[in-house]
């Protein structure tokens, strides 16, 4: 080996690749990359003509391919002339970054591709291991430039931010709070990180891999990973778009209430007669009364001789008293009916902010991640910037200690109870939002190389860390309102929609400017709904572009219409049954199902294709992990977490109670349609299931038909490869079809794929005797 091959192979920052240990300059590698392409190479059939046989490049193809083919079949060794392309060896790949390799456009002949089973040689690199550079002539012609590209994030904060405005969301502030007051306090964060262990963070991790590592929507995904189960990827999208419309409602009501707020005094700070009823109480009309030493009673003061005579006293402490933001919210926005069956009309001023809202969504997502990913450096700040000005000022009011206190003060004994638990799995589990789709369609537009695992880790402490100082912020201003009403913490205390729009807006009549918190506090929460609506609409669009990838070019279109689509589904929350139908589908559209799909896509996953296989398949992207590493998430992917969703899939069915909306029960068939939306999704997958299963080759048993379909097609593999896999035999000892440009599960269990190490070692002693001529480790190269 001489001196430069020496130093070439020690030069700093050589990484290893997927299931492979070939080192690459990364300089060199960054500097060129847009260089490098993946092809199909043109199989014995179509180089059969003269005119491509004739051109080989390096003066002839080799016989060092090796067999390729699964068993004893052989795999011939495949020449590659007649295309504009250089091929730059391990040992030359300094003269990459000399020259530009140009040729003119390549015949249709030559750029015709093949998936014909192969163990390329090319002449000068060591057992059929090189580096494919192609021009864009080519490029354009394998592809027919008839599909345009996906597009990527144009920076990795981007998607960081993305994924942490999905995380944290409306939940983070209006449920973990209550949910940490009811089961023990300050305890509950003891559940709850360990629920974010062994629950949360595999399933966003395992979803941000799979999504990255395809670089596919759920439904592309599903079809090339699991024909068989490829309707999971249909049913995350069904629960999306669900979701997506009456989650804009609420975005909505924020606008609503920022709009209401842009006056010198709240339009909720008294009872007025336009939307109040008799049982509205005045907290400022109470105080009058009482200073003249008189009884307020049904917003009348009577005197202290009256309400004597009258025995008003005794009526007035037993009297129902609903705050005036109660009766607003109820009366005035929503214009609440009095149940489910009676729908009454649209609402004009919700339907005009639900306009609003599918209008700033439109905007924020007309050109796909390019516009999102830059509007969510606001939208996903923005929230924390807020809950620091409501923090410092809630904690400076009187009261504030007794409510950070009751939030705080752990009850250990809780810890004993089943409820607990459960509440903090299924807390976390929603609050992540793992098996909507929407992880892996944000992580399928980043690049191949982008460190998924850190991202994870990031997003879980952020989440967590936000719920908490969430709660502080809540508690702090509750145990203000407390202190004003003179009554307990935990009779003030309310979570959801009530602590949103009914608790809050009451307390910042009681402060001074109250307009100025009170338009702060709902453009916290507009900014924190729209990075979950973002996500969620472009689950739903990308799952349309990757099923017509022609479309892309119309992506403006595509997003209009889901929009309209959006709006005009939406309308029905509009009107006065609207709540009832709201509550209907949060309760009962992205439970079970999810539940159910994200047990399904942990089975799939880490038994069916291999917990190792896939662990493998992320250090291709991330780079080698330790054994340590490799072993924790096999087990948690196997075993700990399948078992936790189990648990909180059984919490759920044990703990479920017909749906109900504060003291309305909802109709028996209320709850049925409720029970066929949440079940739907699952309806989906199986009835794609059978109709693949019906598809499938008919000299096949029913049993040989599953297994068939549990297999990866040809077209799964790593997305955007920059090199082609030229080393078949290196699949073959890894359970893998000998195919060019693909990986296909085959015969032998998970079990038998080797920790990425291992593997590599393995390789290493098949092929040294390869490894001498240019200092580069002999395997296959596939990035």
């Amino acid at each position: 080996m001489d001196k430069k091959s020496k130093s070439k192979a020690k030069m700093k920052g050589l990484k290893p690749n997927k299931e492979s240990s070939t080192r690459l300059d990364v300089d060199l590698w960054e500097q060129n990359e847009d260089r490098f392409t993946t092809i199909d190479i043109p199989g014995p059939k179509a180089l059969g003509k003269k005119s491509a046989a004739e051109a080989v490049i390096g003066g002839g193809g080799g016989g060092g391919g090796g067999g390729g083919g699964r068993g004893n079949a052989p795999v011939a060794g495949a020449a590659v002339g007649a295309l504009p392309s250089g091929v730059v060896c391990p040992s030359n790949a300094t003269a990459l970054a000399k020259d530009v390799v140009s040729a003119p456009k390549a015949s249709k002949a030559a750029a015709q591709m093949s998936t014909t089973p192969t163990a390329l040689s090319i002449a000068g690199c060591a057992s059929g291991t090189a580096l494919v550079t192609l021009d864009a002539a080519l490029v354009e012609a394998a592809d027919g430039g008839a599909e345009p590209e996906r597009g990527n994030w144009s920076g990795r904060f981007d998607f960081l931010l993305s994924l942490l405005g999905y995380s944290v969301g409306l939940g983070n502030v209006w449920r973990f709070p209550y949910l940490c007051y009811n089961n023990g306090g300050g305890a509950f964060l003891i559940p709850f990180t360990i629920m974010l262990v062994i629950a949360g963070l595999p399933l966003m991790f395992m979803e941000l891999s799979f999504g990255q590592y395809a670089a596919l929507g759920p439904v592309a995904v599903y079809r090339r990973f699991c024909p068989l189960f490829r309707g999971l990827g249909t049913g995350m999208i069904l629960v999306s778009a669900i979701v997506m419309l009456y989650y804009n409602l609420i975005i909505a009501w924020t606008i609503f209430y920022m709009f209401a707020s842009l006056g010198t005094t709240l339009p909720w700070q008294n009872c007025e007669p336009a939307w109040s009823t008799k049982h509205c109480f005045s907290y400022v009309q109470a105080d009058q009364c009482e200073a003249t030493n008189g009884t307020y009673y049904l917003r009348t003061c009577y005197n202290s001789t009256v309400a004597e005579e009258n025995n008003i006293t005794t009526l007035a402490v037993h009297a129902l008293k609903r705050p005036p933001a109660e009766e607003y919210f109820n009366n005035f926005v929503l214009g609440l009916s009095s149940g489910i069956e009676e729908t009454g009309s649209i609402k004009p001023s919700l339907a005009g902010c639900l306009f609003m809202a599918w209008v700033i969504v439109f905007l924020c997502l007309c050109k796909g991640v390019q516009s999102s990913g830059k509007v969510v450096y606001f939208t996903a700040l923005f929230p924390y910037v807020v809950l620091v000005i409501l923090f410092v000022r809630g904690v400076t009011l009187p009261g504030a200690s007794t409510g950070i206190l009751f939030y705080l003060t752990p009850d250990w004994k809780q810890l004993a109870n089943a409820q607990v638990w459960g509440d903090a799995a299924v807390q976390i589990f929603f609050a992540l939002s793992p098996s909507w789709g929407g992880l892996i369609t944000l992580s399928s537009y980043n690049k191949f190389s982008n460190n998924c695992y850190k991202d994870s880790m990031i997003v879980a402490f952020c989440n967590i860390a936000t719920s908490f100082f969430a709660g502080l912020v809540i508690f702090s201003i509750i145990g203000f309102l407390a202190h004003e009403l003179d009554v307990d913490v935990g009779k003030v205390v309310d979570q959801g929609a009530g602590l949103a729009f009914i608790v809050y807006p009451e307390v910042v009549t009681r402060l001074p400017i109250s307009p100025v918190w009170s338009v702060l506090f709902f453009v916290m929460l507009l900014t924190l709904g729209l990075d979950s609506q973002f996500a969620l609409m472009e689950t739903v669009t990308t799952a349309i572009l990757d099923k017509f990838p022609n479309l892309r070019h119309s992506k403006i279109w595509v997003v209009l219409s889901v929009a309209i689509f959006g709006y005009i589904g939406g309308l029905g929350f509009t009107t006065n049954s609207g709540m009832y139908w709201l509550q209907l589908m949060d309760k009962y559209a992205a439970n079970w199902s999810v539940l159910l799909i994200a047990i399904s896509e942990c089975i799939l996953i880490s038994w069916v294709y291999g917990s190792q296989r896939f662990l493998n398949d992320i250090q291709g992207m991330i780079g080698k992990r330790s054994w340590l590493w490799n072993t924790f998430w096999g087990i948690m992917w196997r075993y700990i977490t399948p078992a936790t969703l189990l648990f909180i899939l059984f919490f759920n069915w044990v703990e479920y109670k017909p749906a109900k909306y504060g003291h309305y029960v909802y109709p028996l068939w209320a709850d049925t349609v409720g029970w066929i939306i949440g079940l739907l999704p699952v309806f989906i997958v199986f009835l794609v299931g059978f109709q693949q299963i019906w598809k499938a080759p008919k000299h096949l048993s029913f049993l040989e038909r599953i297994k068939f379909l549990l297999k990866p097609t040809a077209e799964w593999g790593p997305a955007g490869r920059p090199c082609v896999n030229l080393h078949a035999e290196r699949y073959q000892t890894q359970n893998y079809d000998g195919v060019t440009n693909a990986q296909i599960l085959v015969h032998g269990g998970p079990s038998d794929v080797l920790a990425y190490e291992d593997a590599e070692a393995t390789a290493n002693g098949s092929g040294s005797g390869n490894n001498t001529q240019n200092g580069y480790c002999d395997e296959a190269m596939q990035l």
